[in-house]
């Protein structure tokens, strides 16, 4: 199969099934699983900053919320049933506390949960920006610079480790998973691009599958959405790409076949062998 995911829908005017590529909420689902999985051990200390344990990555899906990018940013529910959001800010001037600060107020009155916020600010941004002080309101995310980190000295220490065998620390890993945000010689969206090609040198299929998930996930929060488009094209060629595209086109299957779809034709249009295809036909029959 040519694309990472796939959808199957059916044309208004002949009734035939075509494939689309497009980004699909199975694929949020899965590389969110994949991400939640990898941050639950790595992330009690982000950079230095306490954050306690990571219970659920979540959507949180405010609608009214002003976003850039296209993309919102990400929300953990911690294990003490308190949100960790976690903003990103890639513009020159990283000035953007009121976008974060309503964020948050949006947050606190849907859920009532207490909310504590960290700003990632990309190495545009030389100079943490202040927080926000008045009469009846404070508000003072924590802040972390990746210009303070040499992106060029990591990258080269990531990938000796990972050349002789090593296995990465914690730390190491969130140096992979945020390393286009660093200061660095190389422009950022190849930086991305790089950073997933080097996470799939890590021996471990199942810490190389999530490494490779929370890099995509980050990635989409602080590029544009036409660049996330192309870098899913890096992806398709990772192994969670090949599951990615594996999950989606059984999901399809399965629908055909509730459909009562002929098995030669699922298998034409899916990609998967007609073994397969009875086999899932099976499953169903016994549920």
């Amino acid at each position: 199969m040519e694309s990472l995911t796939l959808d199957m829908e059916r044309s208004n005017t002949k009734g035939e099934l075509t494939l689309n590529t497009e980004i699909t909420k199975h694929v949020n689902d899965v590389i969110q699983k994949h991400t939640c999985a990898l941050l639950r051990d790595i992330m009690p200390e982000f950079y230095g900053f306490k954050t306690g344990k990571v219970k659920e990555l979540i959507n949180p899906e405010l609608p009214e919320i002003r976003v850039k990018g296209g993309s919102t940013d990400v929300v953990f529910l911690m294990e003490d049933d308190s949100y960790l959001h976690l903003g990103f800010e890639t513009g020159k001037d990283g000035d953007d506390i009121i976008r974060h600060l309503d964020y948050d107020v949006r947050l606190i009155q849907r859920d009532g949960r207490c909310v504590n916020t960290i700003i990632v600010y990309s190495a545009d941004v030389k100079i943490a920006p202040k927080g926000i002080k008045s009469d009846t309101l404070v508000y003072n995310p924590h802040v972390i610079l990746m210009i303070d980190y040499d992106g060029n000295a990591i990258f080269a220490e990531l990938e000796a480790k990972l050349k002789a065998g090593e296995e990465l620390t914690n730390t190491d890993i969130l140096n992979l998973i945020f390393l286009p945000l660093m200061r660095h010689t190389i422009p950022q969206r190849e930086l991305v691009e790089k950073s997933i090609t080097l996470a799939q040198t890590i021996s471990n299929t199942e810490k190389r599958n999530a490494c490779t998930a929370a890099a995509f996930a980050f990635a989409s929060k602080y590029l544009d959405k036409e660049y996330v488009n192309k870098l899913l094209e890096v992806l398709k060629v990772t192994d969670l790409g090949t599951m990615l595209v594996e999950d989606k086109a059984i999901e399809i299957a399965k629908s055909m076949l509730k459909d009562m779809v002929n098995i030669a034709f699922i298998s034409r249009h899916t990609g998967l062998d007609e073994y397969t295809v009875q086999r899932l036909q099976e499953e169903l029959s016994n549920d």
